[in-house]
């Protein structure tokens, strides 16, 4: 078991934004009083904001520029970080195991171990949900993390340089990309990588036609794109797509997933030797039946409005992983980065007032509204305020929201003043360094 010295451990398991955000929070004004231990555990060493995962995969951001480095952070903010993969729990004797690390050859470099905790509050985030279908996992990538959003930028490299270098005639589907799912991640990297692959061209790979030789194709089971979100949105969002070249098949739901393409349920086939599936999330799977706590067909944690799990209250659930709810509402809070963003703005008030013995305060979502990035293009988006109602907005207004979300996150993990220098530090290099990630 790891060892600490005495005081109330509070265990966060998940890096994620509200992860993140909380270890931070609680690392500020607890563990710099040195009035709780606050420990920080995740499979990797660097946090990147989840929302940003569309343009790694895409190349237009380089991962590496905008990651948070745990261990820095917990040295700067009063907490600790272990690197480690949540695989059991036992609550009689409070303690999380995490699976051992190991390398890519598969050595293990770092061995099974347990830790103890008092307060523990998992945020393990969402995964990918493939509904069974045959082919999914074997064919498509997903972009769950950046290591897979890296991955897929590698694949649309490689077979970029090798259609601007081969002889041969080009490969059925060799350069189409079919999305699967047109939600706001889905949609987003439409626009995307219609912006990359043209870019691509410009830096020298002049052999590889755009219009003629890339089939950028999105495919959504309901019958319109961002079916979660407001009307208008959807209809101005689907215009701007269209307007693209973006090839859209709605209402049309996926039977199986092959290497050289996907299948539709009405019999068509749409050829793509490149495949990304963003049609579904759920929680990891470990945390089914994890230790009896109560879950739902999604894996994620059941818990009460103060999000203390419904049969243990030292466990806490947040995030995607989490199963919320909605006052006045038949469905839970939706898995949104703004529902994990205020989970975590409560919960560092929360565990603070139960080390104190007060009572909790109830978790109310307050839905701000939704903004979906067309790239370099344009956005498109809905806001929520008592004194506006619902505002539609999009273009250049629409774009700066978005990014503005971005810097809340940053302004939550670092305060204004290093936030400030990294927005500064952004535009000055910006001007200097490619459009589009090359290797």
């Amino acid at each position: 078991m790891t060892s600490l010295q005495k005081g109330h451990r509070i265990v966060i398991i998940g890096g994620g934004a509200g992860g993140l955000e909380l270890a931070t929070r609680l690392g500020d004004t607890l563990g710099r009083k040195n009035k709780a231990i606050v420990i920080l555990i995740d499979p990797f060493l660097s946090h990147l904001w989840k929302p940003l995962l569309h343009e790694v995969a895409a190349g237009t951001l380089d991962s590496h520029e905008d990651r948070i480095e745990f261990l820095a952070q917990a040295r700067s903010h009063h907490f600790r970080f272990f690197m480690g993969r949540m695989d059991g729990l036992d609550r009689k004797e409070r303690t999380v195991s995490l699976a051992p690390v190991c390398n890519d050859d598969g050595k293990e470099w770092l061995p099974h171990r347990s830790v103890a905790y008092d307060t523990l509050v998992v945020a393990v985030g969402s995964v990918a949900n493939d509904y069974r279908i045959p082919g999914v996992l074997e064919h498509c990538l997903h972009l769950d993390d950046s290591k897979q959003a890296e991955e897929f930028h590698r694949l649309l490299l490689h077979n970029c340089l090798r259609a601007q270098y081969q002889t041969e005639p080009s490969e059925p589907g060799q350069l189409n990309v079919a999305i699967i799912g047109a939600g706001a991640t889905g949609v987003e990297l439409a626009a995307e990588l219609h912006y990359a692959v043209r870019r691509l061209v410009t830096y020298g790979l002049d052999h590889i036609s755009p219009e003629r030789d890339v089939r950028i194709v999105l495919i959504e089971a309901s019958k319109e794109i961002l079916p979660s979100l407001p009307t208008r949105v959807a209809r101005d969002t689907k215009e701007e797509l269209l307007r693209l070249g973006v090839e859209m098949h709605t209402g049309k739901p996926v039977t199986t997933v092959t290497s050289e393409g996907v299948q539709l349920q009405d019999g068509l086939f749409l050829p793509a030797r490149m495949k990304v599936w963003t049609a579904g999330i759920k929680a990891p799977s470990f945390l089914k039946d994890l230790e009896g706590l109560e879950t739902n067909p999604l894996n994620q944690l059941v818990v009460h409005e103060t999000l203390q799990t419904t049969r243990d209250e030292r466990v806490f659930a947040m995030g995607d992983c989490a199963c919320v709810p909605q006052r006045n509402a038949e469905r839970p809070v939706p898995p949104r980065a703004q529902a994990a963003h205020q989970q975590a703005s409560l919960l560092a008030r929360s565990l603070a007032r139960r080390l104190g013995g007060s009572s909790l305060s109830p978790y109310v979502y307050r839905d701000y509204g939704s903004l979906i990035s067309l790239s370099r293009y344009t956005a498109i988006g809905s806001l929520m305020g008592n004194l506006t109602g619902r505002l539609t907005i999009e273009g250049r207004l629409a774009r700066l929201v978005y990014r503005a979300l971005y810097r809340a996150h940053q302004l939550a993990l670092h305060g204004f003043m290093r936030t400030s220098f990294i927005v500064l530090t952004d535009w000055i290099t910006r001007r200097t360094r490619p459009r589009l990630k090359l290797h």
